[in-house]
């Protein structure tokens, strides 16, 4: 073996190899079986798992919101194309379901069994007409030597109908231990999963019908015969019973009730299930102070970021990446899927890299940097780096007071003020501010500003610095 080893290895290659040479072997491995190696269970506990069913509705319905653009490729850059085809097709897959739909059920086929197929149906000109999604537990992958995926095999009531390769669009985690299909994550929280539905069924059973506390005894002293011991359990419930709690009767005083039992107190029944909520929930990426009823305004914010950037970004990633390999070649070259960033940024340090660059770069440059913005005949001059926040403004001289110029300048910011303030009040951004008597260049930098502004006193603090410099 080690002769045999060392002479492979004594000569190096000079190219390499047009194909993987264990692709054929884990081919081979991996024949096809007739049901897929999936947990069957999952959909059980996503009905029976109140912390799993609001894990998995976060992260689907978060997603299915954010909107997916196709772009062309020119170079370095990326080309936006208004309407294309496949926007028009995720907007409609199909008669019977909605764009939010299929994303919605997309993502979370993939938090509960680690897999989403879409079956892709074609039109005249071989391009896809139709997409429906495949429930992952009817599939099964038919592994091939060559091309390592012949196929597919959708199972329902017994029928198999074979789907080829081409047609479906397969979606999958990874799986540490498998060459074909994805791992769910509740097969790694599924020991949390059942402690916790055991915990919710001892405490339904603790206060279950044949297991509740009396609410009182009745304490006889004195020996009673057996006919008036029952005489009295009978009128006594009979005005002032209930099926809700019940009444113990004890006669002669010498009869004493132990409780044997752990109550809830002394077994921490609330925080072991806040324990298992908090790891159920990080196993799906879920910051726990998006949920808890104790977290403050900052902490729901922070929540609320690391959940879009750790979480939900990777897996709109994930998605994006593979309609861009396997289904956008059917409507052409050099087009690329991605869903709009919806990553939050940090305002001040954006605004501190502007300022840092002001002396650096032109108007020009920093409208198409910072801002995306087409040039502007004006923009080719570097901002002055004596004023960060207002370059200079070519205004026309005053001498012995405002001119009409100045004024109406002045006029104008303060009708912008006003309407900047209104606008933080509306649930829409709404219609910009329509610039007359302003030049470009403050209403460049009072734009800039506005951008970083969220509350009244910031907006404020724009409008203020800019006449600051006037």
């Amino acid at each position: 073996m080690f002769n045999w080893l060392t002479d492979f290895f004594h000569t190096r290659r000079d190219k390499l190899r047009p194909r993987a040479p264990h692709i054929e072997r884990v081919a081979a491995q991996n024949r096809y079986a007739l049901n897929p190696p999936l947990d069957i269970h999952s959909a059980r506990v996503y009905e029976g798992s109140p912390w799993v069913y609001v894990a998995i509705n976060r992260i689907a319905e978060a997603g299915a919101l954010v909107p997916l653009k196709v772009y062309r490729l020119a170079g370095e850059k990326r080309i936006g194309i208004e309407n294309h085809p496949l926007e028009t097709l995720l907007n409609a897959p199909n008669p019977l379901t909605s764009r939010f739909e299929l994303f919605e059920q997309t993502i979370g086929s993939l938090e509960l069994q680690g897999n989403a197929y879409w079956f892709l149906a074609g039109d005249e000109r071989g391009q896809p007409r139709e997409i429906w999604l495949l429930r992952p537990d009817r599939v099964t992958i038919v592994p091939h030597e060559r091309r390592i995926v012949a196929g597919y095999l959708y199972e329902i009531n017994g029928e198999r109908i074979p789907l080829d390769a081409l047609e479906v669009l397969h979606f999958r985690r990874w799986h540490p231990a498998d060459d074909f299909y994805g791992l769910s994550p509740i097969a790694a929280a599924r020991g949390a999963v059942l402690s916790d539905r055991h915990m919710a069924d001892w405490n339904r059973n603790t206060f279950g019908q044949d297991n509740g506390v009396p609410a009182g005894i009745v304490n006889i002293k004195d020996f009673i015969s057996d006919t008036d011991f029952e005489r009295v359990k009978r009128e006594w419930r009979g005005n002032y019973g209930g099926a809700a709690r019940r009444t113990a009767f004890l006669r002669g005083g010498a009869m004493e009730w132990q409780h044997i039992g752990l109550s809830h107190s002394d077994l921490d029944f609330l925080q072991g299930r806040r324990a298992q909520r908090d790891e159920i929930l990080n196993i799906f990426g879920i910051p726990v102070g998006l949920v808890s009823e104790n977290a403050t305004e900052a902490n729901a914010v922070v929540a609320e970021r690391q959940f879009i950037e750790r979480t939900l970004w990777p897996k709109l990633a994930r998605i994006a990446q593979k309609i861009t390999q396997d289904l956008l070649p059917f409507y052409g070259a050099d087009l690329v899927a991605e869903y709009d960033d919806i990553r939050p940024t940090d305002a001040q340090a954006r605004l501190a890299e502007i300022r840092t660059a002001y002396p650096l770069l032109s108007i020009n440059e920093l409208r198409a940097q910072y801002f995306q913005l087409p040039p502007v005949e004006w923009g080719d001059v570097a901002v002055s780096p004596h004023s960060p926040l207002n370059p200079a403004l070519n205004l026309p001289p005053t001498h012995q007071g405002e001119t009409s110029v100045a004024k109406s300048v002045l006029d104008e910011l303060a009708q912008w003020e006003r309407f900047a303030l209104n606008r933080l009040e509306r649930a829409e951004p709404g219609r910009p501010f329509e610039v007359t008597s302003l030049p470009d260049e403050l209403a460049f930098e009072v734009s800039a500003g506005l951008l970083f502004a969220r509350d009244r006193e910031s907006v404020k603090s724009v409008f203020a610095g800019v006449r600051a410099g006037l």
